[in-house]
């Protein structure tokens, strides 16, 4: 009999498990049930349910299929060494159907009248801090008020903690203050402990890497009661648990649907430096509702700017080949994806970034890979107690990954040194066709020269720099271990050691057919000590490119529109090369002494401008003359064989293979608005136009001359200046004649405007003008 008993629990047993042991599909449904085998017929209901199901199937690959739908995590899904037990394993939406994996939760909400616009409900569980109903996200009870035209958090105010407005808040504790870096640099936000002796006792402001007196205009403050003022808004107090909300016209609180934020992570893919994870593909998913986390550990990335929360909605950590493709990210109150530690050839493709609280695609190594690593802009290590071993301690950095053909826009929302491809401390990163656009500061951010080899191609960056200032659309620092801040010393150390200078930057990166667009700094900036780059047939549009001290680094052959190069403080002997160019503008060196290994074989728009750079010994081979683009009202800034480009060395390259593929991101993504050329012919052809928001037009003919009593027929005359133009907010009027702008003369629309854009990013540009006959000198503000 037992032997007998014993036969029919094993074949039980066989039956059970054997079908399971021997499929490599599992299948998820909302509809489906955590105790069914996973089967299509037979899905389960949660994605954990089929992760832990992984190490038990004899096949070495694994698809999980998710249903449509959208699963609501109660934790992050973990993929570790555990759970997959050497396997392959694709997470992926079963037919491209639609599915969500959601770091939020549900609320059964009961909604009762607390005034005449604001409704209250009970909300039980873990506190939080992003509310949505019907999946749009909802406004943090907060002033000033919520504006979308506002360049700047969306609204700030100079009395956001002034004692009046604290005086109205009765219980101001949990609140926020957020404040922008005196320099623009980035923000900082605090959360509000107390109020002592009228002032607000703050805890926070560790998230930025140089620390600065907060700037006394762009500020806010949220979530406070007394602030729940206007529709949008809500409020939560998580000491009685009830969540008050201020809808807006037509949403009916009690059918809506309301989900607020709860986890930080969704899906973490997670092994370690010994074993990292590999072969792990996540497609087709859209991710959503991550918390904030602007007030967690942040942790400084050496001597760059920044300090980063190394975490997001996807976290992978010590991964390879690992891919996440074809999924969207949204309404993430942090970081999108956070590729950490070693990760070898892994990276993100074909997917959507938007509407995202802090950076879309980080590649950031571990510290530890680092020698003689220094951390904050000050710091150093002296010579003698220098690592001068070249290259990494360590394999713990990601090297080969990638990020390409995505689309990124509208990032940053609440944090502003954010960016779309972040990279730090990490070797051979594929950064390619992607666009990014609108984004509060780059649109590609280098944060140090370990350990280059990056290639950055085909890329569309455009709408940069919206919210802070002193930067470009693609920026880079390089303060490496032959960095010093102080510059005599850091002069003498690299005259005495040159061998320094390529110990973290070993390998080139190269920039190549990109189009760049930064109104607010500059296209392309390798700032502080940026070293070994080649950077070659990549359009300008707006900003021009700077190199700010560094060394061996080569721009050849790349069009900059409307502008020009900035060579700012340069080493003696640093090795760098400018040649093959077209720029627009004069150059704007500043401090520079030594001109590098070569500057020549340039084409300048007037021989004005070639013989400025002549007179600094440079430029001896080069040529000025219209460029001859094909078709630059249509982007197409090729030169026609009659071009005098073609006489300096310059080669045509492609104009129609910038920024995303993927048809399906390409229909939704938004163009670059291309610039006016500002170049002779337009000087002659464009008689008035709109600037700044008010009309404006040339000083014509002897009546004008005798009508504004000017010596000449130069200028500016301001025609209209409409309430919606900027300009209502300096001292102009208009009849004012602009014969100045930051003491260049405005002798034309077009010279009006080129001065502008090389001012734009300082927020102020200086014009002399005539009024009634009479000089006057006024300052405006551009932003």
């Amino acid at each position: 009999m037992r032997i007998r008993y014993f036969y029919k629990v094993l074949v039980c047993f066989q039956f059970i498990f054997l079908p399971l042991l021997a499929q490599n599909n599992l299948y998820v449904s909302p509809t489906g049930n955590d105790a069914n085998k996973g089967t299509i017929l037979s899905p389960l209901k949660t994605p954990a349910a089929a992760i832990s199901k992984i190490s038990r199937i004899k096949q070495t690959h694994v698809t999980i299929h998710l249903r449509k739908g959208t699963y609501n995590l109660d934790q992050p899904l973990l993929l570790n060494i555990d759970e997959l037990n050497g396997k392959s394993v694709t997470i992926e939406a079963l037919k491209n159907e639609k599915v969500v994996l959601s770091a939020g939760r549900k609320i059964p909400a009961k909604w009762e009248k607390h005034t005449n616009n604001i409704w209250k409900t009970k909300v039980e569980g873990p506190d939080f801090e992003s509310l949505f109903i019907n999946e749009k996200p909802q406004i943090l009870a907060r002033y000033p008020n919520y504006d979308s035209t506002a360049r700047v958090f969306n609204g700030t105010a100079e009395d956001a903690i002034s004692p009046e407005r604290i005086a109205k808040w009765e219980n101001p504790a949990g609140g926020y203050f957020h404040a922008l870096h005196q320099g623009e640099w980035g923000s900082f936000h605090y959360r509000i402990k107390e109020i002592k002796d009228g002032k607000p006792v703050l805890e926070g402001g560790w998230q930025n890497n140089r620390p600065a007196p907060l700037h006394l205009k762009y500020r806010f403050v949220e979530n406070m009661f007394e602030e729940l003022d206007a529709p949008g808004e809500w409020y939560y107090d998580k000491t009685n648990k009830t969540l008050f909300v201020f809808p807006h016209n037509g949403i009916d609180l009690t059918t809506a649907e309301i989900e607020v934020s709860n986890l930080k992570h969704i899906i973490e893919i997670k092994g370690t430096p010994e074993k990292p994870i590999h072969n792990v593909t996540v497609k087709g998913i859209h991710f959503q509702h991550t918390e904030r986390t602007i007030m967690d550990h942040y942790e400084p990335l050496l001597r760059s700017d920044w300090m980063i929360y190394r975490g997001g909605a996807v976290l992978m950590e010590n991964t390879e080949n690992c891919v996440i493709e074809d999924s969207e990210f949204s309404n993430l109150g942090g970081n999108a994806v956070m590729i950490s530690g070693h990760n070898h050839a892994s990276g993100v493709t074909s997917s959507y970034f938007h509407d995202i609280g802090s950076s879309a695609i980080c590649f950031v190594g571990d510290s530890s890979a680092v020698r003689s690593a220094a951390f904050g802009y000050d710091n150093f290590v002296p010579y003698a107690k220098m690592d001068k071993t070249p290259g990494p301690k360590n394999n713990r950095y990601p090297s080969n990954c990638f990020a390409e053909n995505n689309l990124i826009h509208n990032i940053g929302q609440i944090e502003k040194q954010s960016t779309g491809v972040e990279i730090e401390m990490a070797s051979e990163i594929l950064v390619r066709h992607n666009t990014i656009y609108r984004v509060p500061r780059a649109g590609i951010n280098i944060g140090d020269g370990c350990w280059g080899g990056h290639l950055i191609e085909n890329n569309d960056i455009f709408e940069t720099v919206m919210e802070t200032g002193d930067h470009g659309a693609f920026n880079s620092w390089g303060r490496d271990r032959f960095w010093h801040p102080n510059r005599k010393v850091m002069d003498s150390l690299v005259a005495a050691h040159p061998q320094l200078i390529l110990l973290d930057a070993q390998k080139t990166i190269v920039m190549r057919n990109n189009r760049f667009r930064c109104d607010h700094g500059w296209d392309i900036d390798l700032d502080d000590g940026s070293s070994n780059y080649h950077i070659y047939n990549n359009v300008c549009l707006s900003g021009g490119l700077k190199f700010r001290e560094g060394f061996k680094r080569t721009a050849e052959n790349n069009i900059l529109i409307n502008n020009s190069f900035h060579p700012h403080v340069w080493f003696k002997n640093d090795g760098d090369i400018f040649r093959h160019n077209i720029v627009m503008r004069p150059y704007f060196p500043i401090l520079v002494n030594d001109w590098g290994q070569e500057v020549d074989h340039n084409l300048f728009p007037d021989q004005t401008a070639l013989k400025s750079a002549q007179a600094f010994g440079i430029d001896k081979n080069s040529r000025f003359g219209d460029a001859e683009f094909v078709d630059a009202k249509n982007g197409n800034y090729q030169v026609k064989t009659s071009s005098p480009a073609l006489n300096i060395g310059f080669k045509n390259f492609p104009m129609d293979d910038f920024g995303v593929t993927k048809q399906s991101l390409k229909a939704i993504s938004e163009k670059v608005q291309l610039p006016v050329l500002l170049n002779a012919s337009l000087e002659k052809e464009l008689q008035e136009t709109t600037w700044l928001g008010a009309k404006i037009r040339n000083v014509q003919g002897l009546g004008d001359r005798s009508a504004f009593g000017l010596p000449d027929e130069k200028g500016v005359i301001l025609v209209e200046i409409p309430s919606t133009s900027i300009l209502t907010k300096s001292k102009l009027q208009a009849g004012d004649v602009i014969r100045m702008a930051n003491k260049e003369a405005a002798d034309n629309v077009v010279r009006l405007e080129a001065i502008r854009q090389q001012y734009n990013w300082t927020g102020n540009m200086e014009v002399e003008i005539l009024r009634n006959q009479k000089p006057l000198t006024i300052k405006v503000d551009l932003k």
